[in-house]
């Protein structure tokens, strides 16, 4: 019944930037953690970065200075600016959100590629 929409992914020369976007169905995302893991072709998925209810952020050391979560309430809508993007970003992106006492739930994924 929760459901999250991706989108903003596309392909991208090294260097260049994205902002990806994943809409939350609910009023919980107010209350909720969310974040975003990314996986890429044969490799276990990684946590990029997350945002608590409270607007405490975390990223992967590898990712901090380079991408950006933030929240907008209103929009019942997370972002993640990515900049400075590297070949090695290419991987599928998915949004997660935390609902207290029920679970993990996970948006379809939209594919990020860096390449010349």
């Amino acid at each position: 019944q929760v459901q999250l929409v991706e989108s903003g992914g596309g392909l991208v020369q090294p260097g260049g930037s994205l902002r990806l976007s994943c809409a939350a169905s609910r009023n919980i995302f107010r209350l909720s953690a969310m974040g975003w893991y990314r996986q890429a072709p044969g490799k276990e998925r990684e946590l990029v970065a997350g945002i608590t209810g409270g607007g405490s952020t975390n990223y992967a050391d590898s990712l901090k200075g380079r991408f950006t979560i933030s929240r907008d309430n209103a929009k019942n809508t997370i972002y993640l600016q990515m900049n400075s993007l590297k070949p090695e970003d290419t991987a599928v992106y998915y949004c997660y959100l935390d609902v207290f006492g029920a679970g993990r739930y996970w948006g379809q994924g939209t594919q990020v590629t860096v390449s010349s």
